[in-house]
């Protein structure tokens, strides 16, 4: 199963734990938004490609 997980903000040590109890169930991609300039049309790809979508603002 492929799960993405968006993050809006940089995670804290809350949601560092949740997403890692979640991504026991498949392959993990992690996409930064808050990082410079992130690449939008391959975030529309993979979230076309996953199975579970996670978004964590």
């Amino acid at each position: 199963m492929k799960i993405l997980h968006i993050f809006k903000t940089e995670p804290d040590e809350v949601t560092k734990t949740l997403v890692s109890q979640i991504s026991l169930q498949g392959e993990n991609i992690e996409f930064k938004l808050y990082e410079p300039q992130p690449d939008y049309d391959r975030l529309v790809d993979i979230i076309f490609e996953s199975d579970k979508v996670y978004s964590w603002w």
